[in-house]
């Protein structure tokens, strides 16, 4: 008998079949003498849409809500339908034995591949393939040590969640909002709150009043010093005050009186989740989190020199430690050559800074695999990204950077200023890089020099002070790095403190999920990049003013991810986790019914609609921009830029207007047929 290993795309089924000797290739598998691999292209079935339930659920009506079916029906999608077809009939083969799940090793892989099942009406044995990286070691290892399905079930229970949990609040929130304001409003347990931080963040700035400080530095000949008063502080708001401070002690001598040295160590920071890769990789290249897991999938699956990128963790197992010597060597060329040869030098000893099993759930942090590395195969944004891991994974290995640390507080006039210094004793791990985002002190305000000849009680003359004007700042626009970072630390802004610390480990959407809510945002024209920063738009502003602050709630929407995992875990009952949404649908729906708000528009054009007449909105088009009919009901869409004509109509209103035309057509139809009912009714009367 053979297995059937279904992967998740075909770019992976090639590199399976190959390892596991499938050599026959067929449009929609590879074959072999123990195995048959296949793929799903993604997701192959889906959740039923509303109208699958019910045809009158095709229409949008605000009496319709909430829609709560019992129990949630699958569908094939319609543009993959072949390759489910090409899947179940090998499943039906009868020198099939068992099934692998081999499509990714996460929550969403393990909803690929058993809604899959579900609809097929597998009954035979299943088990599962769970690798962190894609190297033909890994493969050859993970099948010698396939794992029972039954392992994942609870896994498979939170997807399910996850998905219809995602279908019950998004569907009836965005079909609500949208019927109750008669524009394109959608919303979203995850981006929702996530737009709403986006607007808060824009509503701070709007209201922040800028004030003017001033600051007094003093040059004391062989070093500078900056004034704090008693409180540590060394901004001062009233002018006069620091011009009387000025005046007081210009040309004075001071006095050394307070020297503190300190020898202190710093630790490599901690090795790279996909979160903070693409806070890392937008900071320092500007990438989107979109595009820092796109081009991390191609060095993961095409290239093979790193580990699963959706990953939580940034620890490695104890497992893994026997392997280090062998990535190290794979990565050794080029510029890191020196840095392997330098910790292969010594016996590996990564600490708990590296290594924790208990901070370690499906995956792994994201390290460089032992396949032989190829920079030269690399194109330069995948070489800047694996840069960046292989520095990282380089430091992490490195013992701590140590320095002597040295403050010195000098009195003049009973006023105080205050000098840093720091003189490296060990650059440990800041041999590799020394970036200014890595760098840290501790007071970043305080300029550093060298104050190694400075001695208590010396007299210092004071050649000269200077008042320095600044103005207090508002606090920064989201970029996608620090969007990313609270997103993930959502627990941050809920003042409960029991909770906080319940949904530590949780935040807002997955390492996985975060960077497809950012560009769902923008594409529905909720906020817009300018440069770096992300900043809401007027439709965003709007929106989150209408939406119930239930659900632009950071901490609900955390809760519930925490809840996720605590099912994924076997931890908590899947039933009662959607018995909740189902009663939070009808709370969410309720509120938005009750709502008595208005929605304007302020993305209207001079453009008329060609069919009601109305001024058309102009959109977010799949290949650019679009203008939209404002009456949802209407409903006719076209490109901005659409080419000329000659006076006739164009494709997009010729099929509006066929679809207008059967739509009516079907109408008089039905029409007709009542009456002639009515007819045939009043016939029979007559007749009696």
């Amino acid at each position: 008998m053979k297995s059937l290993v279904l992967a998740e795309k075909p770019s992976v089924a090639k590199e399976l079949a190959r390892v596991l000797g499938c050599s026959q290739k067929n449009k929609n598998f590879f074959d072999g003498p123990k195995y048959i691999v296949t793929w799903a292209l993604g997701h192959l079935v889906t959740l039923a849409e509303p109208e699958d339930y019910d045809k009158k659920y095709k229409e949008w009506n605000m009496q319709d809500l909430p829609m709560l079916p019992d129990k949630m029906k699958l569908k094939v999608i319609r543009e993959t339908s072949h390759q489910f077809h090409a899947v179940t009939k090998l499943m039906e083969r009868s020198d099939v034995g068992e099934f692998i799940i081999a499509t990714d090793a996460g929550r969403e892989g393990e909803l690929v591949a058993r809604w899959i099942l579900k609809l097929g009406r597998w009954h035979k044995p299943i088990k599962r393939l769970w690798i962190s990286s894609q190297t033909d070691k890994a493969i050859r290892d993970g099948f010698a040590t396939l794992k029972p399905g039954e392992m994942y079930e609870n896994l498979y229970h939170a997807a399910v969640c996850r998905s219809e949990a995602d279908w019950i609040i998004g569907i009836n929130t965005t079909r609500a909002l949208t019927c109750k304001f008669n524009a394109q409003l959608t919303a979203g347990r995850v981006q929702t709150p996530t737009l709403a931080m986006v607007v808060a963040r824009e509503e701070k700035i709007k209201a922040f009043k800028p004030s003017d400080f001033w600051t007094i530095r003093a040059d004391f000949g062989s070093y500078y010093a900056h004034w704090r008063d008693k409180n540590n502080n060394g901004r001062i708001f009233q002018q006069e005050r620091a011009q009387e401070i000025i005046s007081r002690i210009q040309g004075k001598e001071g006095v050394i009186e307070e020297i503190r040295r300190d020898n202190k160590s710093e630790l490599p920071p901690l090795a790279y989740d996909l979160t903070e890769l693409q806070r890392d990789a937008n900071h320092k290249y500007s990438f989107s989190a979109q595009k820092t897991l796109s081009v991390l999938q191609g060095l993961y699956e095409r290239h093979k020199v790193v580990t699963y990128p959706r990953t939580d963790s940034r620890y490695i197992t104890t497992d893994i430690v026997p392997t280090l010597p062998q990535r190290l060597q794979g990565m050794s060329t080029g510029p890191y050559q020196k840095w392997v040869e330098e910790i292969l030098a010594n016996p590996i000893k990564p600490g708990n800074r590296f290594v924790d099993d208990s901070k370690v759930s499906d995956h792994h942090a994201i390290i460089p695999t032992e396949i032989k590395l190829n920079l030269d195969a690399f194109d330069s944004e995948e070489r800047k990204l694996y840069d960046l891991i292989a520095k990282r994974f380089l430091t992490v290995l490195f013992p701590p950077y140590r320095y002597e640390k040295t403050i010195i507080k000098t009195v003049v006039e009973g006023e105080s200023f205050y000098s840093s210094g720091k003189v490296n004793l060990d650059l440990g791990w800041r041999n590799i890089t020394m970036s200014a985002s890595q760098e840290k002190s501790d007071d970043e305000s305080l300029p550093e020099q060298t104050l190694q000849q400075q001695e208590k009680g010396m007299h210092k003359k004071m050649n000269k002070c200077q008042l320095e004007k600044g103005k207090t700042s508002p606090p920064p626009r989201y970029t996608e790095a620090s969007l990313l970072g609270d997103m993930e630390s959502a627990g941050k802004f809920i003042e409960d403190e029991d909770l906080r610390e319940s949904i530590k480990q949780g935040g807002l959407g997955t390492p996985a999920t975060r960077a497809e809510i950012i560009e769902k945002l923008i594409a529905y024209s909720y906020m817009e990049r300018k440069g770096k920063e992300l900043c809401p738009t007027s439709k965003g502003i709007q929106l989150i003013d209408l939406v119930p602050s239930e659900l632009k709630s950071a901490e609900l929407t955390a809760k519930w991810e925490q809840r996720l995992t605590n099912i994924a875990k076997g931890k908590e009952n899947d039933k009662k986790f959607m018995d909740d949404i189902r009663a939070n649908a009808k709370t969410l729906i309720h509120s938005v019914r009750e709502d008595t708000s208005t929605y304007r528009a302020d993305n209207i054009t001079k453009h008329k609609c060609p069919t009601c007449g109305k001024f058309m909105l102009l959109v977010n088009g799949k290949k650019g921009k679009d203008l939209l009919c404002q009456d949802r009901e209407c409903g006719f869409r076209r490109p901005e830029k659409e080419p000329d004509f000659g006076g006739k109509i164009s494709p997009a209103e010729a099929r509006y207007n066929r679809m207008l035309a059967q739509k009516y057509s079907d109408h008089a139809k039905a029409v007709t047929n009542v009456g002639d009912l009515l007819k045939e009714a009043l016939a029979k009367k007559d007749k009696s």
